[in-house]
C-alpha cells in the first residue's frame, strides 16, 4: 500500500469517528444541498450509519446487478440503490441483506422498496427504504443496469465514495470535502445545545436566548 493511500485512508477514518459524534440534522443548519428525499426511512429504529457509498443502478427488475453490487461491497460501505424510478419492486430482501452483513456492510439505502422485514430486521443492518413489498426483483440481466457508477438517489446526486449517513432522522449524502468542511461547525453547535436546552428549562426569558 502507498503512503499516499495509507493517508487516505487515516484521514477517512478520522472523519468516520467524528461522523459518530455529531447529529446529523444539525447537518441541515449549514447545508442545503445532499438532503435525500424523505420519504426514504430506516426500516429499524434507533439506527446511526455512515460509510462511503458503492452504487448499484438498477434497471428493469434486473436482481443479477444486486447481486454484483454486494461482491463490490467491503468492510464499512454503504450500499446505495438507484432504483431509475421503480418504486414498485423491491431488490432488497433476507438474502441481500445477509450478504451485505457478511461483506462487512455499514448498511443499505434503497430509492424504492425492500421486503422480509421481520428478517432484515433481525440481521440488525440498517435498511433504509420507501417502505416494504412483496413484489421483487427477478433474475435477469439488463445491459443497462451498472455497478460503481455515479446514480440518482432520492434527487442526490451519488458518486461511489461518497459519505452516505443514515439515522432515524433520513439519510444525507457529502462528498469527502463538504463532509470536512461541515463537521467542525455542526459539533460545535450540538456542544452547544445542551447549555441552551437547559438555559430554556429553568424559564430563561427567551428574548435573551433565541436570534431575532
Amino acid at each position: 500500500m502507498s503512503q499516499a493511500s495509507t493517508a487516505e485512508l487515516r484521514s477517512s477514518a478520522g472523519l468516520l469517528a467524528r461522523l459518530a459524534e455529531v447529529s446529523y440534522p444539525t447537518i441541515g443548519h449549514f447545508l442545503e444541498d445532499g438532503f435525500v428525499d424523505p420519504a426514504i426511512q430506516s426500516l429499524l429504529d434507533g439506527v446511526k450509519v455512515a460509510g462511503p457509498a458503492v452504487t448499484v443502478r438498477i434497471v428493469d427488475n434486473d436482481a443479477i446487478a444486486m447481486n454484483r453490487a454486494l461482491l463490490k461491497l467491503y468492510p464499512g460501505a454503504v450500499l446505495v440503490i438507484d432504483m431509475d424510478g421503480d418504486h414498485r419492486h423491491a431488490p432488497v430482501g433476507a438474502v441481500t441483506a445477509a450478504a451485505a452483513k457478511a461483506q462487512g456492510a455499514a448498511g443499505i439505502v434503497v430509492d424504492g422498496r425492500a421486503t422480509d422485514l421481520l428478517e432484515l430486521r433481525s440481521t440488525g443492518l440498517p435498511v433504509f427504504a420507501r417502505g416494504t413489498s412483496c413484489l421483487t426483483t427477478k433474475r435477469l440481466h439488463a445491459k443497462e443496469s451498472s455497478v460503481n457508477v455515479p446514480v440518482l438517489f432520492g434527487g442526490v446526486e451519488v458518486h461511489p465514495g461518497d459519505w452516505v449517513l443514515g439515522d432515524d432522522n433520513g439519510v444525507i449524502v457529502l462528498t469527502q470535502e463538504e463532509a470536512t468542511a461541515v463537521l467542525e461547525r455542526a459539533l460545535a453547535s450540538d456542544a452547544a445545545e445542551p447549555e441552551l436546552l437547559a438555559r430554556i428549562a429553568v424559564g430563561e426569558p427567551l428574548e435573551t436566548l433565541l436570534v431575532h
